[in-house]
């Protein structure tokens, strides 16, 4: 599917949402393949933290200097579409209170 490349690096691939649900909606994909948030091990932990590093670098470069919200969704119930792990950035204003 074609993509529109915000960040990449060796670890990760992060890009702008084809039906974004906020005025920022980029998802930052690990290029190593797990499941879900279900299947984070020890052994591949430091991909998930290298994410997590990498994510307000994103925010930043995007102007969201007021706030953001991280996602990930993690099996069917949850509404997890694509069986691999994967991390929304939301922004661009107040986005309000979830359930």
């Amino acid at each position: 599917i074609p993509s529109t490349k915000v960040y990449e690096d060796e670890t990760v691939y992060a890009f702008r949402d084809i039906a974004p649900q906020a005025p920022t909606h980029i998802l930052v994909v690990p290029k190593a393949h797990i499941d879900s948030c279900g299947a984070i091990t020890a052994e591949n932990s430091a991909v998930v933290a290298h994410i997590f590093e990498v994510i307000p670098q994103i925010a930043k470069a995007e102007g969201r200097v007021n706030g953001y919200r991280v996602v990930t969704n993690c099996g069917a119930d949850s509404g997890q579409t694509a069986p691999h792990l994967h991390f929304h950035i939301l922004g661009g204003g107040p986005l309000g209170e979830m359930a």
